[in-house]
């Protein structure tokens, strides 16, 4: 239930955790209240609380790209529960109004008011109500008139704010509309026809295809009658390739039966010519062709064997030729007539030197102990001293010893080179040893070919052997039944004739079968004897082009059938063309009824724009009358008259000029002047008298200059006298202006610490 009676609202105090809010609280007086804060105190978010406490929050609304949800926007940024208290007077009480929040989804839906000091409940108000019931109107009529920002001072339309201003001026009902009423006829209006949509295109689209239907239903009837005659035409022919399909069938048969009696004929003379063979094979005693085979094959492997025999022969030769060039190599080495543990060691161990010189070297030993002998008796006599003689006498005896001695040394050296130079043509220790190693290689290689010489003669005198006795035994088998064969050539042609007659026989018996065959198949067939045994004239084409033809004709016949089927089918899935003709009819008279509806709404939409401009004239000078004054007062008469529309637009009138300034061409500041003016003129109009709202202005004068802010000042004082009115700003003029004044409350708010 609501509320009866006269409801006056006063605010005396509200404490809010919101947003930056926690657990601040605010006192307020009854009048114009001025609440001086900086920037970033909170002062938006104790506008938005009041909104919130009165209407509650929209749980419902999401963040969107440039939007936050006030749930979001003003969460706690303690992280407490959203929650608040306004403690007020309702007409003649004191009134507590509590909301907190109990679920997350639902921030601040748990919502009290109270008797202020007793507990009990206030009768009338909800969560849902509570706004409407105090203020009298809903929410957004209070955000569109006396819930005013700076950055929300314009007037943007809405239907709530449109039906209580149509109330005042009309009948005092609130639930007529014009933009309510205009956007229903017009749904109404779409539902009929939108472009190509609606009920009327929907209908005309079905009757356009009831008469698509209606049109293919005759095309189908006259196909499927040519459809018909061609399948008769078709059946017609078809009888005559089966006609002429049973002519070649007794042509055939005639064939066949001729055919029999030729394939008898030729078995029985085939039976003569295999037997004819037969007794001549025996009467000469051919062998059977495995015998044949094998003796041909044994020829074949003889002549193998022979070609074998021949290259063992060839390679017997080549090794004994390798032999004697293997033995002229090893007679050909110094070393020859030894064995290689002989040549090697000749080659390690110096020669015996023999007829050496002599001379040299003991000429030179009696030359030196001559000149020793005297160095020792000359030295003797000239120095007397007999060591000083002695030590010569030693030194040149040792000299002579040695040069005796090198000289011998190198004479037997000379006499072994000699000796070498003369055994091996060279002195050379190494060139030596390297002829005794090449006669090592050359003895083994001379070896080796004596070996292979021997094995090659052995093979060759085997394989000869073999061929001797292989050929003997063949030749011997052979002349049983060839007595001429006396070597392999002969044998090898007589075992040739043969094996061609064995061919002749085996060809023989092959076509006798063939015959055979070819009679059981002939019989099997068992041709149905001509009805008259009259002759049967041979056919005019074969059966393969009538055969072809008649397949072809089936499948056109066949597929003009099956096109027969279809189209009845298409006919019966169409419909019946009687029903088709009669819901074209119904949908004629539909398209007829909606089409006289459509002219109806839309007579009946003038009807309303006339009405709504009837409504528009009596409505806008009412308002523009009211904000003309409380822009003229703001503007200290600058501006004398305010013209707007239905929808808003705003015109200013200067003082002596009768050309009207559309609210474009103002200054940012006259603009919100003149906003602020029609928001006034509003409250005066919509706001209930007997709820008298309380005004909200969140640093709605930021953009006043001095003159017309005081302007601005006087009026709100003057009008809260009447209500309520809360003045956020960030300047300190304001409170300024109305220093000592003991009618205005200002309070100068801190950020919390």
């Amino acid at each position: 239930m609501y509320i009866v009676g006269v409801i006056v609202l006063l605010i005396h105090r509200m404490t809010a955790v919101f947003g930056k809010l926690q657990n601040r609280t605010l006192e307020l007086k009854d009048g114009l209240n001025i609440l001086e804060a900086p920037n970033e105190t909170g002062k938006s978010t104790w506008c938005a609380f009041l909104l919130a406490m009165l209407y509650g929050i929209n749980s419902r609304e999401r963040d969107k790209t440039g939007f936050i949800a006030d749930k979001n926007r003003y969460a706690p940024w303690s992280g407490a529960a959203m929650s608040g208290r306004i403690d007020c007077r309702v007409g003649t009480d004191e009134v507590t109004l509590l909301r907190n929040t109990r679920r997350q989804t639902a921030p601040m839906g748990d919502f009290q008011a109270l008797y202020a000091g007793t507990g009990d409940a206030f009768p009338g108000l909800t969560g849902q109500n509570c706004g409407d019931t105090l203020l009298g109107v809903s929410r957004e009529v209070y955000e569109r008139s006396a819930f005013i920002r700076q950055s929300g001072i314009s007037i943007t339309q809405d239907a709530g704010l449109e039906r209580r201003i149509a109330a005042l001026i009309t009948s005092g009902e609130e639930d007529t509309s014009y933009t309510e009423a205009a956007d229903a006829l017009k749904k109404q209006l779409n539902r009929r026809r939108h472009n190509k949509t609606g009920q009327i295109p929907v209908l005309e689209g079905e009757l356009q295809e009831i008469r698509r239907q209606l049109s293919e239903l005759n095309a189908l009837e006259i196909r499927l009658q040519d459809m018909r005659r061609q399948g008769e035409v078709l059946s017609r022919r078809e009888s005559g390739l089966v006609e002429e399909l049973s002519l070649l069938d007794r042509w055939e048969a005639a064939q066949e039966r001729q055919a029999l009696a030729e394939a008898e004929d030729a078995a029985a003379q085939a039976e003569q010519t295999v037997q004819t063979l037969r007794q001549s094979i025996q009467a000469d005693r051919i062998p059977e062709n495995e015998t044949i085979g094998r003796l041909r094959g044994a020829l074949v492997n003889l002549e193998t064997t022979r070609k074998a025999v021949d290259k063992a022969r060839a390679e017997r030769d080549e090794a004994a030729k390798a032999l004697l060039r293997a033995e002229a190599a090893v007679n050909e080495s110094p070393f020859s007539g030894q064995t290689p543990e002989q040549a090697q060691r000749e080659s390690s161990e110096p020669p015996k030197a023999v007829n050496w010189n002599v001379w040299p070297g003991l000429a030179t030993l009696i030359l030196g102990v001559a000149a020793a002998w005297a160095a020792f008796f000359a030295t003797a006599s000239f120095t007397k001293n007999q060591l000083l003689s002695a030590a010569v006498l030693v030194i040149i005896l040792l000299f002579t010893a040695g040069a005796a001695y090198l000289l011998r040394k190198r004479a037997i050296q000379s006499a072994q080179c000699a000796a070498l130079e003369k055994r091996f043509g060279t002195a050379d220790p190494a060139a030596i040893a390297t002829l005794a190693d090449t006669y090592c290689k050359l003895y083994e290689a001379r070896d080796a070919a004596q070996a292979a010489a021997n094995g090659k003669s052995a093979t060759a005198e085997a394989l000869y052997n073999t061929l001797s006795s292989n050929e003997q035994a063949i030749l011997l088998e052979v002349r049983r039944f060839a007595p001429a064969a006396f070597d392999s050539s002969t044998a090898d042609s007589l075992l040739r004739a043969c094996a061609v007659r064995r061919q002749e026989l085996t060809k023989a018996e092959a076509a006798a079968r063939e015959a055979r065959m070819r009679l059981e198949l002939l019989a099997q067939k068992a041709p149905v004897p001509a009805d008259d045994g009259a002759p049967v004239a041979p056919p005019a084409r074969s059966r393969e082009a009538v055969t072809s033809e008649l397949a072809a004709l089936r499948t056109e016949l066949a597929a003009a059938r099956s096109e027969g089927d279809r189209l009845t089918g298409q006919l019966h899935a169409l419909g019946d063309p009687v029903v088709l003709r009669s819901e074209a009819a119904r949908l004629e008279e539909e398209i007829a009824a909606l089409e006289g509806e459509y002219e109806a709404i839309r007579l009946a939409m003038e009807s309303l724009d006339t009405a709504n401009t009837t409504l528009q004239n009596r409505f806008s000078p009412e308002l523009g009358r009211r904000a003309a004054e409380i822009f003229s007062a703001l503007t200290g008469g600058k501006y004398s008259g305010v013209v707007l529309d239905r929808a808003f637009h705003l015109s200013a009138e200067p003082a002596g000029d009768s050309v009207y300034r559309p609210s474009a061409l103002l200054s940012s500041g006259a603009a919100d002047q003149l906003y602020l003016a029609v928001r006034l003129a509003i409250c005066d109009l919509v706001l209930p008298d007997e709820d008298r709202a309380p005004i909200i202005l969140d640093d709605a004068l930021a953009s006043f200059d001095n003159g017309r802010c005081a302007a601005a000042l006087r009026w709100l004082k003057e009008e809260g006298k009447r209500r309520q009115i809360l003045l956020f700003t960030c300047h300190s003029r304001e409170a300024a202006f109305f220093a000592g004044d003991g009618e205005v409350s200002v309070q100068r708010l801190t950020a919390e610490p």
